[in-house]
């Protein structure tokens, strides 16, 4: 039986039918993801914390620790750890935040008095601060208040990821049992393949990203106390944190160390704060990220830019933060089918 299209357009017809479904599930998945944000942000971050603990929680199996025992005291290392940090993180900010944030309003009445116009236009602003905050004082009141929902929502969310990582270690077994039964016909080899290849991808950008952050940090802290510039261990803080967010959080964080040093130490020490954290930033990409995440899924920088705009754009600094390793576990799955259904041609 003849047709009116010649074939390739009949391929080219059915890959677009295939690329449509494809996003068409993707578009639903995305919109259910955020309506039910809520439910599952903790399921997303508990992968996450799984992700990272999953090594630890292992070393105790290995050491003939029961499985809920050990998932017990995987947990309350996190707990402990990340109040340790938090609260170091926290106390470096609150000691050397108002230096910090100085530093900045001084920065950038320095770097406006080069533009005119825009200069008068801060000064303006400032004068008529207490003007603004009265005028608007019964909606930044409501802010707070919102603010402090948020702040009971977060901690909610943080507590139900906490134990959601505790069932995630204990049952990881059953979990994957679960997940074999459920395949349809003979797929389960396969299915149980892309999800080890998945959390594996994972785990690894994980924990290579917690190393990288550290190291990244402890030298830029040391750079910016060697430079005396102001606020150090709160800036170096503030690079651990944004960190996990590749490549954006570095800048960021790496242009507020440089406006403070700007604003406290003059252009010279501007200067050298900024070699500092571009001779940090080319150890990362030239020496820590091959080094550390060989392992793990190679993606290009211009895809991790373009996960962290869509994530950001989806979810805000959640999907900022989970855009990555959620990019990562998708790469995993597709260089699992490439391996299994792509044969190599004899030559």
């Amino acid at each position: 039986m003849q047709t009116l299209l010649p074939e390739p357009v009949r391929r080219l017809a059915a890959w677009c039918v295939v690329v449509l479904l494809v996003v068409g599930v993707g578009a639903v998945g995305v919109w259910l993801c955020v309506t039910f944000k809520t439910a599952v942000t903790p399921v997303l971050l508990a992968l996450l914390g799984t992700a990272l603990l999953g090594p630890l929680y292992r070393r105790l199996l290995r050491m003939k620790v029961q499985r809920s025992l050990a998932a017990g005291l995987t947990c309350a290392a996190v707990v402990a750890v990340v109040g340790g940090v938090t609260y170091i993180v926290a106390k470096a900010l609150i000691d050397t935040g108002d230096q910090i944030i100085a530093s900045l309003k001084q920065a950038a009445t320095d770097v406006a008095k080069y533009f005119g116009a825009a200069g008068t236009s801060l000064d303006d602003m400032a004068s008529n601060a207490k003007e603004l905050l009265g005028k608007f004082g019964g909606t930044a009141a409501s802010g707070v208040l919102s603010g402090l929902s948020v702040v009971g929502e977060v901690i909610a969310m943080a507590v139900l990821a906490l134990l959601l990582v505790f069932f995630f270690l204990r049952d990881s077994g059953r979990a994957m049992a679960a997940l074999r039964s459920l395949s349809p016909g003979d797929s389960a080899d396969v299915v149980e393949a892309m999800a080890h290849r998945a959390f594996g991808a994972i785990e690894g950008f994980m924990r290579g990203t917690t190393i990288i952050a550290f190291i990244d940090a402890l030298c830029i802290t040391v750079g910016l106390l060697v430079l005396r510039v102001p606020g150090a261990v709160g800036l170096g803080a503030l690079v651990f944190v944004g960190a996990y967010i590749p490549y954006l959080g570095a800048f960021l964080s790496g242009a507020v160390a440089v406006l403070v040093a700007l604003a406290d130490r003059g252009f010279a020490i501007a200067l050298w704060a900024l070699g500092v954290v571009l001779a940090v930033q080319v150890l990362e990409g030239h020496i820590l990220q091959p080094v550390i995440q060989s392992r793990t899924v190679q993606m290009h920088p211009a895809v991790v830019m373009l996960a962290i705009t869509a994530g950001a754009s989806v979810a805000g600094i959640i999907g900022m933060l989970l855009a990555v390793p959620l990019t990562a576990a998708a790469f995993g799955i597709l260089a699992e089918l490439r391996a299994r259904y792509t044969t190599t041609p004899h030559p």
